[in-house]
C-alpha cells in the first residue's frame, strides 16, 4: 500500500512538472495575453483581461478585443475607447482600423466625422477618404487617385471604384494602365501587375501564363524567336523579360537586346529598355552603365535610375556627367545632401571654385557623413557642438509620467523592442529640442540606449552629443579594441551602428549582442581564439561579445589591406563582396562608399565612418580628417582569386 502511495505521489509530481506553468505575475499574464491575441484566441484573451486591471499595458488588451469585433461594435463603444485613450498611439491605431471598416461598409457620415481626427497617414484610409469625397460629387477626388495609381503596390481597396470610374470614362487609357503595369513589374509585384492588366481591353491584355512564366524564367521567353512583336503585350513582356534578366546579368540581357530586336520597338520603348539595362549595370558597377544611359538619353528616368547614373559617373571619374545628371534630377532629389556634396566636387573639378564653396556651405553645418566631407573641403575642423540644454530632474520626471513613455518602457522591459519603439516614436512626435533631450535622458537612465541615441539625434538647434554618441560598455569594448590594436573610436562607431549598445539584442537574421555576431561566425572565431568555455548562450555577455567581435574585426581589417572602409563593408556584407565592389583602378574611399550596391551596406559604411569621427573627437582620440580615414581603395589585384575563395568560405561560416 505504501509503495503504491509513493508511486502515486511520484506520478503526480511528474505530471506537475510536465504541465505548463500558469502565468503568475502581471508581466507574465500580459505576455500570455499578447500571444493569445496573435493566435486569435479571444476567449483566452478576455480571461487574461480580468487579471490585468491597473496594469500599465492593460489598454492594449482592451484594444485587441475591440479590434477583433470592430465590424459589429457600436460607434459609442469605439468612441468611448478613443476618448479614454485620446491622442495615444493605441487610439491612432484603432481609429485607423475603424475608418477602414467604415469605408468598407460605406458609412460615410461616420467616416467623415472621424477622419479629420486621424493624425498619421495610411494609404487604405486615404483611398476611402477620396471615395467619401467622390460620394459628395467632389470630382477633384478622382484626380488625386493618380498618386495611388502610380505607386508600385497593390491598389488599396478604397481606390478600386475610383480607378474603375477613370477607366470607364477614358481618363485612364491603355497607356496609363501599361505605365502602372511596368512600375509593378519593376518592383517585382507580378500579381498586382496581373490584377492591373484586368483594366485593359481583352485583346490587349497579356497572357497570364506568359506573364508569370517570364517572371520565373526570362531567358526562355527571350529565346522564343516566334513571338509576334507587332502586338504591344508581346513587346511589354519582352521588355519585362529583359528587365528581369538584367537584375542578375545585365550583360546577358544586353546580348539579347541586339539591333535586330531593337528595330521592332518604338523609340520610347527602346529608351525604356536602355534605362533598365543602365540601372542594373550601374548597380553592379559595370563600365557599360554610362554608355547605356547615353542610349536612354530621351527616356524619362526615375529617381533611382538618376541616382545610379550619378554613382556610375562618380565611379568613372566623369565630373561633367555628374553635373549633367544632377541637372536632370527633380529639385527635391537634387537637394539631398549626398548630391549637393557631389555637385560641389564636380564644380570644383570643372574649375568653378565659387560654386563649389557655395554648395559645400549649404550642408557643412550639419552632422552627417557628407556634411563632414563638405566642411573639410571648406577647411573647417570638426567641433563638437556645446551642450545646449541639460534637462532638470523635473523635466525627466514629466516624461516619466506620460502614458506613452511608460508603455514604451514597459514593452522594453518585456524585451518587446518593436512595440516599445512604436510607442516611443509616437510619443516624441512634435517635440521641441528641450523635450527631446529630456526624453533622451529618461531613456538613458532606463538603459534604453537605442531610444536615447535616436532621440538625441533628432534635435535641430540644442544638442547633447554625449547622449547622441553614448558609449556604454566602453571599458569592455575599449580593452578588447586596444588588445587587438583597433582604434577604439572606430569600434564604438561600428557598435553604435550595429546594436545601439543593446547588449542582449538579437536580429531577425540571428545575429546577437553588441557586435551582432552570427552563430557560425562566433563559433569560428571562438575556435580560432582557443576560447575553451565558449557556448552560443554566452554571446550576449558583453565581455564575450566584445572579445569575439573585435577579434573578427581585426581579422577582416588585416585581410582587407588595413582599410577601415573595406572592413566596415565586409563586416556588414561579407569580405568577398567588399573586395568585389572595388574597381580595376584606385578609387577614392568616398566614391567606393557611395557606389556600394547594397542600400543597407552603403548607409552602414557611411554612418560607421561618420560615427568614428565623432567618437574620436569626444574621446580625445587621434585627429584625422574623414577624407584621410576613407583613404584610397586599392584596385582589384592578382591575389583576389585566392582571397575571394577564402572569403567565400568565411561567408558560408556566417
Amino acid at each position: 500500500m505504501l509503495r503504491a502511495l509513493m508511486l502515486a505521489f511520484a506520478l503526480a509530481a511528474l505530471v506537475a512538472q510536465a504541465a505548463p506553468s500558469r502565468p503568475q505575475t502581471q508581466d507574465e499574464i500580459f505576455l500570455a495575453a499578447h500571444a493569445a491575441a496573435r493566435a486569435g484566441d479571444y476567449d483566452k484573451l478576455a480571461k487574461y483581461e480580468a487579471q490585468l486591471q491597473g496594469y500599465v499595458l492593460e489598454p492594449y488588451v482592451e484594444s485587441w478585443l475591440l479590434r477583433a469585433r470592430l465590424e459589429d461594435a457600436s460607434a459609442d463603444e469605439v468612441r468611448a475607447f478613443l476618448a479614454r485613450e485620446q491622442a495615444s498611439f493605441l487610439a491612432e491605431q484603432l481609429r485607423k482600423e475603424w475608418l477602414k471598416v467604415l469605408g468598407k461598409k460605406q458609412q460615410w457620415d461616420l467616416f467623415r466625422a472621424e477622419h479629420p481626427l486621424l493624425i498619421g497617414e495610411d494609404n487604405d484610409v486615404a483611398c476611402y477618404a477620396l471615395q467619401a469625397r467622390w460620394q459628395q460629387r467632389d470630382e477633384s477626388a478622382l484626380a488625386e487617385v493618380r498618386a495611388q495609381w502610380y505607386a508600385p503596390r497593390e491598389l488599396p481597396e478604397g481606390c478600386v471604384p475610383l480607378a474603375e470610374t477613370l477607366v470607364s470614362r477614358g481618363q485612364f487609357t491603355s497607356r496609363e494602365v501599361w505605365e502602372r503595369i511596368r512600375l509593378l513589374l519593376e518592383a517585382g509585384a507580378v500579381s498586382a501587375a496581373w490584377h492591373t492588366a484586368g483594366y485593359l481591353p481583352p485583346r490587349e491584355a497579356p497572357d497570364r501564363g506568359q506573364l508569370f512564366g517570364v517572371a520565373a524564367g526570362p531567358q526562355r521567353y527571350l529565346d522564343d524567336k516566334k513571338k509576334d512583336l507587332s502586338r504591344r503585350q508581346t513587346r511589354e513582356l519582352t521588355m519585362f523579360a529583359l528587365h528581369r534578366l538584367a537584375r542578375t546579368d545585365p550583360l546577358a540581357a544586353a546580348g539579347y537586346w541586339d539591333k535586330k530586336l531593337r528595330a521592332k520597338f518604338s523609340a520610347g520603348e527602346q529608351g525604356y529598355v536602355w534605362g533598365q539595362l543602365a540601372l542594373h549595370a550601374a548597380r553592379r558597377n559595370l563600365p557599360e552603365a554610362l554608355p547605356w544611359y547615353a542610349e536612354a538619353a530621351q527616356a524619362p528616368l526615375a529617381e533611382e535610375q538618376l541616382a545610379w547614373r550619378m554613382r556610375a559617373s562618380l565611379r568613372q571619374g566623369n565630373w561633367n556627367e555628374v553635373k549633367v545628371t544632377a541637372e536632370k534630377m527633380p529639385p527635391l532629389q537634387r537637394n539631398e545632401p549626398a548630391w549637393i556634396y557631389w555637385q560641389g566636387r564636380a564644380a570644383q573639378a570643372l574649375g568653378n571654385a565659387a560654386e563649389a564653396r557655395t554648395l559645400f556651405a549649404r550642408i557643412a553645418g550639419e552632422h552627417h557623413f557628407y556634411a563632414r566631407l563638405a566642411a573639410e573641403e571648406l577647411g573647417l575642423a570638426l567641433d563638437i557642438p556645446p551642450k545646449g540644454y541639460t534637462p532638470a530632474p523635473e523635466d525627466v520626471a514629466a516624461i516619466a509620467r506620460e502614458p506613452g513613455f511608460r508603455r514604451a518602457l514597459a514593452w522594453y522591459r518585456l524585451d518587446q523592442r518593436f512595440e516599445s519603439a512604436r510607442e516611443w516614436i509616437w510619443s516624441i512626435r512634435g517635440m521641441d529640442d528641450k523635450q527631446l533631450l529630456a526624453a533622451a535622458e529618461f531613456a538613458r537612465q532606463n538603459e534604453m540606449f537605442d531610444r536615447a541615441i535616436n532621440t538625441a539625434d533628432k534635435t535641430l538647434a540644442l544638442h547633447d552629443f554625449s547622449v547622441r554618441y553614448l558609449a556604454p560598455y566602453r571599458e569592455a569594448l575599449g580593452d578588447h579594441a586596444r588588445a587587438r590594436q583597433l582604434e577604439e573610436a572606430w569600434v564604438l562607431g561600428l557598435v553604435r551602428q550595429e546594436s545601439r549598445f543593446i547588449a542582449a539584442i538579437k536580429s531577425s537574421a540571428g545575429a546577437a549582442g553588441l557586435m551582432q555576431l552570427m552563430p557560425a561566425t562566433a563559433k569560428w572565431v571562438a575556435h580560432r581564439m582557443g576560447m575553451r568555455d565558449y557556448s552560443w548562450a554566452r554571446v550576449t555577455d558583453t565581455g564575450v561579445n566584445a572579445a569575439l567581435g573585435t577579434y573578427y574585426l581585426r581579422h577582416v581589417l588585416d585581410d582587407l589591406d588595413g582599410n577601415p572602409v573595406l572592413a566596415a563593408a565586409a563586416y556588414n556584407a561579407g569580405p568577398g563582396r567588399a573586395r568585389k565592389w572595388r574597381d580595376a583602378r584606385p578609387l577614392e574611399g568616398a566614391i567606393y562608399a557611395e557606389t556600394i550596391p547594397f542600400n543597407e551596406t552603403r548607409d552602414y559604411v557611411k554612418k560607421v565612418m561618420n560615427n568614428t569621427m565623432y567618437y574620436a573627437a569626444i574621446l580625445g582620440g587621434q585627429v584625422r580628417s574623414l577624407k584621410a580615414r576613407l583613404g584610397v581603395i586599392a584596385p582589384r589585384g592578382g591575389k583576389d582569386k585566392f582571397m575571394a575563395q577564402r572569403a567565400a568560405e568565411e561567408e558560408q561560416a556566417q
